[in-house]
C-alpha cells in the first residue's frame, strides 16, 4: 500500500499532463498538493526532531524555489541567445552555411539535432542542450514539439557523460570502482539506446521535407562517426571526454564525408549535362552566391560566436586547473532550519552565468546594437517569467517525494523483484531523474543502492551500475523539470503534456532493451 501511495504522485503528473492536457503549473500544483499529504500523513515526514511539519513543507517549498531559479538562469540566456541571433542575422547566416555543406537541409539538420546537442552536453550539461538547439531547429523549419524531442532524444546518449564526465564522476565517488570502469560499465547500454534514438532523430528530420523521407543512411553516418570515438575514450580514457570529443571529432568526419559525397555528385551531374546546361547552372549558382553574400553579411565565425564562447567558457573551467579552482571558489548557499534545508551555487562555475557571458560576449563580436541587445534580452525575460511557476510546483513533488522517503520506497519496491532486478535497474535510474531533473542527482541517490542490491541478489554489480547511469540518462527525456524548461525555449509553455506525450514513447522503449541487456549482461 505504502509504494501505490509513493508512486501516486507521479501518476497524477502523467494522467493530467497527458490524458487531460493539463498545463505543467496545474498539473504540479496537483501532485504537489498529493505529495504533501501522503508526505506527512504515511511517510510521517517532519515528525523528526530536526525539523516539524510547517518547517519541512516550507524547506521543501525554498529548496524546489531555489532549483527552480538556477534552471532559470539556463534558460533565460539561452533564450537571449536565440533571440540575439535572429536579430542580428546570424540564425540566417549560420543556415546558409549549413547549406554549403550540403543542399539537403535534413542532412543540415542532423548537424544540430545530433552533434550540436551532444557537443554542448558533453561541455555543459545541465539542460543547456536542448535550451540552445530547440530554438535553432524551429527557426530552420521544425514545428516546435518535433523541434524539442528531437534534441531531447539527441542528446541522451551524451549524459553520461555530459558537463565533462560529471555523472559518472559522481558514481566513482559512492563506489569502489576506478572512473575508466564505469565509463566502460554504462558505453553499451549508451550505444544500443543511441540506435534507437537515432532512430526517432532521423524520423523527426525527415518531417522537413516529408516527399524525402527521413535521412536513414545520413543517419547511420552520424551515429558511427560519433559513437566510434565515444567508444574508445570511454574505454581507453575515462568518463571526461567520450561526448565532447566524440561530438567533434564525429562532427568533422560527418561533415567531410558529406562534402566528398556532395562534389562527387555534383561532378557526375556535370560529366552528364551538356555545355549548355553547364553554363547556365554557374550563371544561377554564382547569382545564388551574390543573393547569399547580399542577405547574410555576417560570417560564420561571428554567426557562431556565442555558442564557441560558451565551449571555451565551459573547457576552461573545467579541464584548466587554476581556472577551475577559481570558478569553483566562490560558492553562494542558504540554508534553514540548522542546516536541515539548504543549497548552493557556483556562480562562476554554473552553466547560466556562463550562458549570459556567452550572449553579452556574442552580441560584441556581432556587433549588435544596443536595440538589438535590449529587445532579445525583453523578449527572454517575457518567456521565463511564467515558466518558474511550473518549475517550483514540479520540483516540490520531486523534493517532497525524495525527502519524505517515497522515492526510495519506489526503488526499494523495484528491488524486491529477485533474479529479475536487472530489468528494472534501469528504471530506477530513470525515476531518480524524473523525480530531480539531474543524472548526476539520480546517480547520487542510487548508484550505491543499485551495488548492494546487485551483491545481495548474487549479481554483478558494474553492469548494474552501468545501466543505473543509463536509466539515468534516459531519465532526462521525460523528466518535467526538463520539459518545462524546454517547452519555455519554443513558446509552448503549458503546453507540456505534448512534449511529455512525444518523449515518453521513445523513453520506455529504450529503458525496456536496456533491462534486457541488463539482465544479460548481470
Amino acid at each position: 500500500m505504502d509504494t501505490l501511495l509513493a508512486a501516486l504522485p507521479i501518476a497524477v503528473v502523467l494522467v493530467l499532463m497527458i490524458g487531460l492536457k493539463w498545463s505543467a503549473i496545474w498539473a504540479g500544483v496537483s501532485a504537489a498538493v498529493v505529495a504533501v499529504v501522503i508526505a506527512l500523513t504515511t511517510f510521517s515526514f517532519g515528525t523528526g526532531e530536526a525539523f516539524g511539519r510547517v518547517e519541512g513543507v516550507t524547506g521543501v517549498v525554498a529548496s524546489a524555489a531555489w532549483t527552480a531559479m538556477t534552471v532559470m538562469l539556463i534558460i533565460g540566456p539561452a533564450l537571449g541567445i536565440h533571440h540575439l541571433q535572429q536579430k542580428t542575422g546570424a540564425t540566417a547566416a549560420i543556415e546558409a552555411g549549413l547549406a554549403r555543406i550540403t543542399p539537403d537541409p535534413r542532412v543540415a539538420a542532423l548537424l544540430i539535432a545530433w552533434f550540436f546537442t551532444l557537443l554542448i552536453e558533453g561541455a555543459a550539461g545541465f539542460g543547456t542542450p536542448v535550451a540552445l538547439s530547440a530554438p535553432f531547429l524551429v527557426a530552420a523549419g521544425f514545428k516546435p514539439v518535433t523541434a524539442v524531442v528531437a534534441a531531447m532524444a539527441g542528446n541522451v546518449a551524451a549524459v553520461p557523460f555530459g558537463a565533462v564526465g560529471t555523472p559518472t564522476l559522481a558514481q566513482a565517488q559512492i563506489v569502489d570502482y576506478a572512473p575508466a570502469d564505469l565509463s566502460w560499465a554504462v558505453s553499451p547500454y549508451m550505444v544500443v539506446s543511441g540506435a534507437v534514438l537515432a532512430i526517432v532523430v532521423a524520423r523527426l528530420v525527415g518531417t522537413l521535407i516529408p516527399t524525402a523521407g527521413p535521412p536513414w543512411k545520413w543517419m547511420a553516418v552520424a551515429y558511427v562517426a560519433f559513437f566510434a570515438p565515444y567508444l574508445l575514450i570511454a574505454r581507453f580514457v575515462g568518463p571526461e571526454l567520450p561526448s565532447l570529443l566524440g561530438s567533434i571529432v564525429g562532427a568533422g568526419a560527418f561533415i567531410a564525408i558529406v562534402r566528398a559525397v556532395v562534389m562527387k555528385r555534383a561532378r557526375a551531374h556535370a560529366l552528364l549535362s551538356g555545355p549548355e546546361e553547364q553554363a547556365e547552372r554557374e550563371v544561377e549558382h554564382a547569382a545564388d552566391e551574390v543573393e547569399a553574400t547580399e542577405a547574410h553579411h555576417m560570417g560564420l565565425l561571428a554567426a557562431t560566436a556565442p555558442y564557441a564562447i560558451l565551449v571555451a567558457l565551459v573547457l576552461l573551467t573545467r579541464l584548466v586547473p587554476p581556472v577551475k579552482d577559481a570558478s569553483q571558489s566562490w560558492n553562494v548557499t542558504w540554508s534553514l532550519f540548522d542546516g536541515s534545508f539548504g543549497d548552493g551555487i557556483q556562480p562562476f562555475y554554473h552553466p547560466g552565468p556562463l550562458l549570459l557571458v556567452s550572449f553579452l560576449g556574442g552580441a560584441l563580436w556581432q556587433r549588435a546594437t544596443r536595440a538589438e541587445v535590449g529587445g532579445a534580452f525583453s523578449v527572454a525575460t517575457r518567456q521565463v517569467i511564467p515558466v518558474f511557476a511550473a518549475l517550483v510546483a514540479m520540483v516540490t513533488v520531486a523534493y517532497m517525494m525524495s525527502d519524505s522517503g517515497m522515492t526510495t520506497q519506489l526503488a526499494v519496491s523495484a528491488a524486491g523483484a529477485g533474479a529479475a532486478w536487472p530489468l528494472l535497474s534501469p528504471f530506477v535510474g530513470a525515476l531518480g531523474t524524473f523525480m530531480t531533473g539531474s543524472a548526476t542527482s539520480s546517480n547520487i541517490l542510487f548508484t550505491d543502492f543499485q551495488d548492494l542490491t546487485a551483491t545481495e541478489a548474487g549479481l554483478s554489480p558494474l553492469p548494474l551500475i552501468g545501466a543505473q547511469g543509463a536509466g539515468a540518462a534516459i531519465g532526462n527525456m521525460i523528466c518535467p523539470h526538463n520539459i518545462i524548461a524546454a517547452a519555455a525555449t519554443v513558446g509552448l509553455a503549458g503546453r507540456e503534456g505534448e512534449l511529455l506525450k512525444g518523449t515518453l514513447p521513445p523513453a520506455l522503449i529504450t529503458l525496456v532493451i536496456t533491462g534486457g541487456m541488463a539482465l544479460l549482461l548481470a
